[in-house]
């Protein structure tokens, strides 16, 4: 991990919870009480609700995220995503895939794989939140959670990895877009000397659609639709972001994932188009294990954004330049 790719200020100050509270001008909700409101305009634009398993995040006329952390055996995850006019583009479990969680992250440690879903598989444990709040970052109104957890192996209690999570949501109205951000810093265990990253070439953060965007749809830019073929429809390709546009329930949207440039590595993006259609951002681990040594941190950054209709690429591009702006501005929150 270069040190010319470090982010680790940033999502450190992600659980620096009275320094997003005074920049941001949030109302901070600590161990996830209540429903934080912010200032005056941020609270109107954004609402942030905490259930006894799930988090909702909402516009004044619609839902618009639904996280699940509690009452999900393996891990949590996004369950709903809605593009500004409401329309959700995931879809949770389905029968042929049962493991496929909506919007998720897994990855594979010390042997142990996090992605599927058996006897023989680890845990994401959810400990707890440090911190919920609205506000407002690079100025456009924002609702964020910051959640601890620890990735368990079978028939243990014990850690593998230490998670901080940050999913930080963006007010569509702002953008035209529904717009996240989902951010993970990952240290060894307790008692860790080191852990060995891994996994399958579609191990990474992963979305899996509706149903109805299964086909007709068409994957952005060209070169991912170009890229290696691994099996079947599968394949690999670097670029700097990946979108799919396609048909949900009758409706046209486009959906993608954007790379932080300072991920340790680049994303190569996994892309199949049947018997199915999904995306994953991936550190290539498959072909490059990844040794996390005790006392370092492996930070990663990416992007979701959903409209509503058909975009291009230059559409695209722009909506990607847009939230690396958004991204440099939290950065500077001290």
């Amino acid at each position: 991990m270069s040190d010319n790719r470090n982010a680790l200020a940033y999502w450190g100050s992600c659980v620096r919870l009275a320094a997003f509270a005074v920049a941001l001008g949030a109302t901070a909700v600590l161990a996830g009480e209540g429903s934080p409101q912010g200032p005056a305009g941020a609270a109107d634009a954004l609402e942030l609700k905490k259930g006894p398993a799930t988090i909702e995040v909402s516009t004044p006329s619609r839902p618009l995220l639904e996280y699940a952390f509690s009452g999900v055996p393996y891990k949590p995850y996004v369950r709903a995503f809605r593009t500004p006019r409401g329309a959700n583009v995931l879809r949770d479990s389905p029968f042929d895939h049962k493991h496929h969680h909506a919007l998720m992250y897994a990855i594979a440690a010390e042997g142990v794989s996090f992605w599927v879903e058996d006897q023989n598989s680890g845990t994401q444990a959810h400990r707890a939140f440090e911190f919920l709040g609205v506000g407002r970052a690079g100025g456009i109104p924002a609702a964020r959670f910051v959640e601890r957890l620890d990735w368990k192996p079978p028939r243990s209690e014990t850690a593998i990895l230490c998670e901080e999570r940050c999913i930080t949501v963006y007010d569509p109205a702002a953008l035209g877009a529904s717009l996240l951000t989902w951010a993970t810093e990952l240290k060894p265990g307790p008692g860790k000397s080191s852990v060995k990253l891994g996994g399958e070439h579609y191990y990474g953060l992963g979305a899996r659609f509706l149903e109805s965007m299964d086909k007709g749809g068409r994957f952005l830019p060209p070169k991912v639709r170009e890229g290696e073929l691994v099996r079947g429809t599968e394949r690999v390709a670097p670029a700097r972001w990946c979108a799919y546009a396609a048909r949900a329930d009758g409706e046209t949207v486009t959906v993608a994932m954007f790379d932080h440039p300072s991920n340790p590595r680049a994303a190569l993006w996994f892309t199949m188009e049947a018997p199915f259609a999904y995306i994953s951002a991936t550190l290539n681990l498959w072909r490059e294990p990844l040794v996390l040594e005790a006392g370092k941190t492996l930070s990663v950054r990416y992007g979701f954004a959903a409209w509503d209709g058909e975009k291009d690429e230059e559409a695209i591009e722009s909506a990607y330049r847009k939230w690396l702006e958004i991204a440099a501005a939290e950065l500077s929150v001290r």
